[in-house]
């Protein structure tokens, strides 16, 4: 047992290694070459900005960090998606923060930078948090605007969430400093309010290129849109500062001075370390996915205390239902359970398989969450919902649609945690992306597909096989070996858990020892925002 546990861990290590070594070449955006430019502006660059906007002894949760990680690979890349995003305390405040970073293409949007904006402001309007813009970004990547400008979760979707969030009573707050460009000038000046850096912020609707070619004016970009005419002219922005520092200064003071909401009242104690030690997870998870282990070892590694009080722990046992604590704040688990069990029927189940007693189980517990106020927590290594002729007659499909109707329509806050296998329909029962959870992140160990890499690979290799048979092309075995390569090596490139991060299906890639930062704080903010009765709506007994 010592040898698999020091194996585990030391694989577990290497993943978490090969994450950190990720995150810090991502920390320097575009490069080292482009922060020195930015510098010799005179800017500060959108880490440093952050960094000098949010209070000292406090801790910035980034959001999105892995956005567009891979993609765009043609057009150079576009590390981070090009915008930094996340949670961080400003004067004690909790809030959202957008700064664009113009080191990665001056800071224009990509398709994914899009999508990673629409996320803080939807992680904004979901918590009822304050959300600062620190703008910097020459606009559209033109080259790829057709896959950005014109749908509904496109680049204008930002500006009609301004003017939801208006209506909603958050605050935003706009610091321009540097470029803001056509489209993008309406997102600082719909909001609450807007300060531009001298000499370096600028905002128009088109620049001096664009004026000229469209009506033959001749201007340069700093008298068009400047501080000193948007200030003292135009009157479109509110105040004028000398640089980056006394402008983030001033949106601090701003923040001081904003209003409390109602909180929705989550309980929360005195928060506790766990007993077990969370370093052990790395021993424990097993380096071959195929093999079982007990999750409450995991979650004695995550609770305060290693406190977990279970519900119907001799029911429905391939998902482990509960109540403890994290960092203080009473949660709901709803946890696979990878170990083989034994029903009192002698039947044995295969761990993260979710069964017809199990999907009701937590229907119901979700049910007592809600009830109670309790948020919930999800911890995703599911295979996927029972099948066969047993399960089917057994009312599987019910009783799964049981389970998915209460995720569905849960109003406590949700978060997810993806710690292995996330796969089909368990993805969806689970709390996937689909249904709403408030942050859902992943740890490197972490898979993410409609079903294993292995089970895909021989499915879509029979098919093509069967393909070339019906065109009349004989496949030897040694071809058929080569298709099957090809065919695994690609699917197990989107089963990574980069790959879902890239395109923001889960928030962040993150080392075990994070998990209760992310819920904790991610909780922080859900307190922040009201919360609707629970309905569960149309389902079956």
């Amino acid at each position: 047992m010592d040898l698999e546990f020091n194996r585990n861990e030391d694989l577990f290590k290497q993943l978490c290694f090969q994450l950190d070594a990720k995150e810090k070449k991502l920390h320097l955006g575009g490069g080292e070459k482009k922060i020195e430019e930015q510098h010799q502006k005179g800017k500060l660059t959108a880490r440093e900005r952050i960094a000098y906007l949010t209070d000292k002894e406090s801790e910035f949760l980034e959001i999105g960090l892995l956005a567009g990680e891979g993609m765009y690979k043609e057009q150079g890349g576009c590390p981070g998606g090009g915008v930094i995003t996340g949670l961080g305390r400003v004067k004690g405040r909790l809030c959202v923060i957008v700064s664009n970073d113009a080191t990665v293409k001056a800071g224009a949007w990509f398709p994914i930078t899009a999508k990673k904006n629409l996320r803080a402001q939807e992680i904004a309007m979901e918590n009822h948090l304050p959300i600062i813009y620190l703008v910097d970004s020459a606009g559209v990547f033109l080259p790829m605007q057709d896959e950005i400008f014109p749908d509904k979760e496109h680049f204008g979707r930002q500006f009609r969430n301004n003017a939801k969030m208006s209506s909603m009573g958050i605050v935003q707050i706009a610091a321009i400093m540097g470029s803001c460009v056509a489209g993008g000038a309406y997102l600082p000046i719909m909001s609450d309010e807007a300060m531009i850096v001298d000499k370096t912020g600028s905002i128009f609707l088109a620049g001096s290129y664009l004026v000229k070619a469209a009506i033959g004016e001749e201007i340069d970009n700093e008298t068009l849109g400047g501080a000193t005419t948007q200030c003292e002219i135009s009157g479109i922005t509110d105040n004028k500062f000398p640089n980056d520092k006394a402008c983030l200064d001033y949106v601090r003071n701003l923040m001081d001075k904003v209003g409390r909401n109602d909180i929705a009242g989550f309980d929360r104690s005195t928060p506790a370390n766990p007993v077990s030690k969370p370093e052990e997870i790395y021993g424990i998870f097993p380096a071959d996915r195929s093999k079982p282990y007990d999750t409450r070892e995991i979650l004695k590694r995550l609770l305060d205390n290693s406190e977990f009080d279970e519900y119907k722990a001799l029911y429905g046992k391939t998902l482990l239902c509960g109540y403890g604590r994290i960092d203080g704040w009473a949660v709901g688990i709803v946890a696979n359970q990878r170990n083989v069990v034994k029903t009192k029927k002698g039947e044995m189940q295969m761990g993260g398989v979710i069964y017809s007693d199990s999907a009701d189980k937590a229907a119901r517990f979700i049910m007592n969450c809600n009830q109670r106020k309790i948020p919930l927590v999800f911890l995703q290594d599911v295979s996927g919902f029972m099948v066969g002729s047993k399960a089917e007659q057994g009312g599987i499909i019910k009783d799964g649609a049981k389970m998915v109707n209460a995720v569905a329509n849960s109003t406590v806050p949700k978060f997810t945690v993806i710690i292995g296998n996330s796969y089909g329909a368990g993805n969806y029962a689970m709390c996937g992306k689909a249904y709403d959870p408030r942050l859902i992140v992943a740890w490197p160990t972490a898979q993410i597909a409609v079903m294993s890499g292995a089970a895909a690979a021989k499915t879509l290799l029979q098919i093509r096989i069967s393909t070339l048979k019906a065109q009349g092309k004989v496949i030897e075995k040694t071809e058929e070996d080569k298709l099957l390569k090809e065919i695994t090596d690609r699917y197990n490139e989107q089963l990574s858990p980069y790959y879902a991060a890239a395109r923001l299906w889960v928030d962040a890639v993150i080392d075990p020892l994070e998990t209760r930062r992310f819920i904790s704080t991610g909780i922080d903010a859900a307190n922040h925002s009201g919360i609707e009765k629970f309905n569960v709506g149309v389902i079956q007994t």
